[in-house]
């Protein structure tokens, strides 16, 4: 899994019919002991929780990231399954929504 910040949202009315009525966003990998960091480059999940622009999320990828029955054999490299409200690394606390 990976910690990622929605940094924006894919508008596409074009796709396949089971991830239809999802919405796609853009997020950028964080770096979990200094989370204001970024590392690599953007890239497109499905949301799956809901989470909303400049939100700190858990990103799944691969095949953890058709966890939902109806994405059982979507096409999706990588969902967002959660919404972090806080990291912790070696005891100290490096994000707090």
């Amino acid at each position: 899994m990976r910690v990622a910040r929605v940094v924006g949202q894919v508008v596409s009315t074009a796709k396949p019919a089971s991830i239809a009525g999802r919405t796609i966003l853009l997020v950028h990998d964080l770096d979990p002991a200094a989370p204001e960091r970024v590392v690599g480059t953007p890239y497109a999940v499905v949301d799956l929780v809901g989470a909303g622009r400049g939100e700190v999320v858990l990103v799944a990828a691969g095949s953890a990231a058709r966890v939902d029955e109806e994405l059982a054999s979507a096409p999706v490299d990588a969902a967002v399954i959660g919404i972090i409200d806080s990291l912790i690394v070696e005891n100290e606390v490096t994000y707090d929504k």
